[in-house]
């Protein structure tokens, strides 16, 4: 056996040669051409291997990520998990990556980018007594620019990808220093070429690797081991890295791994980059819309079921669900793999995926409605003949005003709307979803809420006073803040008039744009649609509502087979459009964009990311983003600083051509087909997206920049819906109306708010959104307990507030 311990300077040689970290690893997708039971099982066959590879060859070093997976391992092959847990412990099993799995690097909101660290890192440290130390997402299709600090504060120091390779993204340098936007700045290692091989010898990889020798003493990271369906190195390959430790024109073949690297490299000089890492394949962001959707409301669920789980359990003794959270948790994050949330794998795939989400969405409506009707069982509400309360919970950490709508029996027309101080509140009966006669209805009105706390609003039966405040026909709508009109050729806004400013918003129609897209599923190699095939035609307009909450005219429009509906809303004294999506797609090879045009000369772009914002060229390239994106600029009639925004509930994939905003809906690739592979003319296969999806969005003109007009905050309010609890009469401990917690400034918002994880206290945690340093106040009265906090620009706090004793931060995944 060779002894790879050995000096890494010939005695005999003038220079230094260069040494090859060879990484043995076996990328596994539990999900992609197969489903995840089949994933189950490669998993197990990959890890006997590496565990039999590991008893043969006494210097090779076997690398492993996911958590996800080995827990597998623990729950199925309790055997086979003992004998992981010694090698470990010997050091040649190497855990990284720290994260539950490989996720999609964009897609996931902050919070989900949070949650991967937490339970991959407390599963390695409780299981191994080690968590890991190097980042490891090799096949990840990008990598948003806000990941450093969330990387290193989840205990990760180090970083290694592949995609984007050298051909989509020119970088400084193999090794870097990858700096965020807060300041945080991580070394990262691009891997060259593959990060898996074929199962025979590597001679040819590992020369292959010689072309990215830059110096006589260049180290690198070479990746081997059979890989995507698993495998791992295999008994040929290490053969043959035993043979070429001999050959002295070789670099040293170190066995080694990547905290080994990064640990040697430590010292060296490393250039600086200050951006994100895209892109490899811009069609993932929006191929499958369900997916997406999905995991959008699945992590923002948990998230507001976890605020409210923890309020009732400070305020009303509720027992905290930590363990369903975990479950429901695991099951998002699985399904925030890279080839599951971009919408690239098997279409059966899919309906597995939907049904874990869908258990995480139904553990989380049953753990806020087991909180807030906790809650609102110990608000006094007095009892008045005739009438109906109801308690709206806001879960924001401000004031908020926001549309409410709620299903109700035996409110007709005939009720007013009271608040608690019996002064009357705007309202409006609409269309129930029940198909009945009369004795369902639903009501709807603006709850101006406290910050994350409830209101009591009551229903009377008193004769309502007609208060329109605006005017309206089947082609606009006028109130004392917009002009709409509607555009009967394409359906869309022909004008929209902002009256605060007296400026015109769009400098033409919105309108709904078809595309050829003959792409794969992943759109390898394009970074840009535009070739346009046609538009949405419009085919009706009419007023569906008027009232004194709001007024919404529909619009129909079609292209070909396909049917788009939208309800155009306007509300009072709300700052936005709010339009209601319903399209029935049917179109095969192509993609549908929302087009916003924006009057504004020298626009900027400015994308939300996990945790902080991205700011891009408007050069029309296709770009992946999370609720919002915003156009600013100066306003062409004006002269002002002003910008338009649209904020969604559904959609990650954008792009701005100019000072037009566009809003990538749909893209009907044929499912799981990847180039160079080209569909049989004719022949039958499944199409992403057909048939109906529902998503809401927002139009926000502003005056001014996106952070002046608050534009993160709602993102929030459309996002995180209200809670509205139809209620009874009774007395109570908890006041009418009551606010539980509270942050300011405006640029700080609370993300998270749950009990601990060891269930010691209750952890809040802090994200600065405008890049703006300040020192927050966070008022929790729930716990009786208010602090100040400084954040820097776009830092992550997490705060711990044990049950007894004083405040203090800890790191993302809780662990001291």
């Amino acid at each position: 056996m060779t002894d790879t311990r050995r000096e890494d300077h010939d005695s005999t040689s003038a220079a230094p040669r260069a040494v090859f970290h060879m990484i043995g690893n076996a990328h596994i997708d539990p999900v992609w051409l197969w489903n995840w039971q089949e994933g189950f099982q490669e998993v197990k066959a990959t890890y006997r291997s590496a565990l039999d590879r590991l008893a043969q060859f006494p210097e090779f070093v076997f690398t492993c990520s996911s958590a996800g997976h080995l827990a597998w391992i623990e729950a199925n092959e309790p055997e086979m998990f003992d004998e992981i847990r010694a090698r470990v412990h010997e050091g040649r099993w190497v855990l990284v990556g720290g994260w539950w799995v490989q996720p999609d690097c964009n897609l996931p909101s902050g919070e989900g980018f949070v949650r991967q660290g937490l339970y991959g890192q407390r599963f390695f440290a409780s299981r191994f007594g080690r968590t890991a130390k190097v980042g490891y997402n090799p096949d990840s299709f990008g990598h948003a620019g806000t990941l450093p600090q969330i990387l290193l504060k989840s205990g990760l120091t180090a970083y290694t990808f592949m995609r984007p390779g050298p051909h989509e993204q020119a970088l400084p340098g193999r090794l870097f220093r990858w700096e965020g936007p807060d300041g945080s700045s991580i070394p990262t290692f691009r891997i060259p070429y593959e990060y898996c091989t074929p199962g025979s010898d590597l001679e040819a990889h590992v020369r292959k690797c010689l072309t990215e020798v830059e110096s006589a003493d260049s180290r690198l990271m070479v990746f081997y081991g059979v890989g995507n369906h698993g495998g791992g190195p295999t008994i040929e390959n290490l053969k043959s890295l035993e043979r070429m430790q001999r050959d002295e024109s070789l670099p040293h073949l170190r066995f080694s791994d990547p905290e080994s690297y990064f640990r040697e490299v430590q010292d060296a000089r490393m250039p600086t980059w200050s951006s994100e890492l895209q892109m490899h394949a811009v069609g993932c962001y929006a191929a499958h819309s369900e997916v997406k959707r999905l995991n959008r409301a699945s992590e923002l669920a948990l998230v507001r079921a976890e605020k409210f789980s923890a309020i009732a359990h400070a305020v009303a003794r509720l027992p905290y669900p930590q363990a369903d959270f975990d479950r429901a948790w695991k099951r998002v994050l699985f399904n925030h793999f890279h080839d599951i949330l971009a919408g690239t794998s098997l279409e059966s795939a899919y309906d597995d995926a939907r049904n874990e989400y869908g258990e995480a969405l139904a553990t989380a409506q049953h753990a806020v409605n087991a909180a807030v009707q906790r809650l609102s069982w110990r608000v006094s509400i007095p009892h008045v003949e005739g009438s109906r309360p109801f308690v709206v919970f806001n879960p924001h950490p401000w004031a908020a005003s926001v549309p409410v709508e709620h299903e109700a029996g035996g409110l007709r027309a005939g009720f007013i709307l009271r608040d608690e101080r019996g002064e009357r509140v705007a309202s409006q009966t609409i269309r129930s979803e029940a198909t009945v006669n009369g004795w369902r209805s639903r009501i709807a009105w603006t709850a101006t809420l406290p910050p994350l706390g409830y209101r009591v609003f009551t229903a009377f039966k008193e004769e309502p006073e007609t208060n329109l405040r605006s005017d309206a026909s089947d082609t606009h709508v006028e109130n004392d803040a917009f002009r709409l009109e509607i555009d009967p050729e394409t359906g869309g806004i022909a004008r929209l008039l902002h009256k605060a400013s007296d400026a015109e918003v769009l400098f033409a129609s919105t309108s709904a744009v078809v595309l050829r897209d003959d792409t794969d599923t992943w759109s390898h190699g394009v970074t840009t649609y535009d070739d346009v095939v046609g538009r949405f035609e419009g085919e009706s307009s009419r007023l569906i509502e008027h009232g004194e909450v709001r007024t919404a005219i529909r619009t129909v429009s079609r292209f070909g087979t396909s049917t788009l509906t939208q309800d155009v809303r306007v509300y009072e004294g709300l700052p936005y459009v709010e339009v209601k999506v319903r399209l029935d797609w049917r179109e095969r090879h192509r993609m549908l964009k929302l087009s916003f045009p924006a009057n504004l000369h020298f626009p900027e772009a400015t994308f939300e990311a996990p945790y902080g914002i991205t700011s891009r060229p408007t050069d029309g390239r296709e770009q992946p983003g999370q609720r919002w994106l915003d156009v600013g600029g100066v306003h062409r009639s004006t002269q002002a600083i002003r910008g338009l925004a649209v904020i969604n509930d559904a959609k990650s994939s954008y792009s701005v051509s100019g000072s037009t905003l566009n809003v990538t809906v749909t893209r009907s690739a044929i499912y799981a087909h990847h180039d160079p592979y080209v569909p049989t003319e004719g022949g039958d296969y499944r199409y992403l997206d057909q048939g109906e999806q529902t998503f809401t969005y927002w139009l926000v003109p502003h005056a001014g920049t996106w952070r002046d007009a608050g534009i993160a905050r709602l993102a929030a309010e459309l996002t995180e819906r209200p809670v509205v609890i139809p209620e009874t009469y009774h007395d109570g401990p908890l006041p009418p109306s009551a606010s539980f917690a509270e942050v300011a400034p405006a640029n700080v918002a609370v993300t998270a708010l749950k009990r601990a994880e060891d269930d010691r206290g209750t952890i809040v945690r802090l994200v600065e959104l405008h890049g703006t340093p300040c020192t927050a106040t966070v008022n929790l009265a729930f716990l009786k307990r208010e602090l100040s906090v400084k954040l820097g620009k776009f830092e992550i706090k997490t705060l711990l507030i044990p049950d007894e004793g004083e405040p203090r931060e800890v790191s993302l995944t809780e662990l001291e």
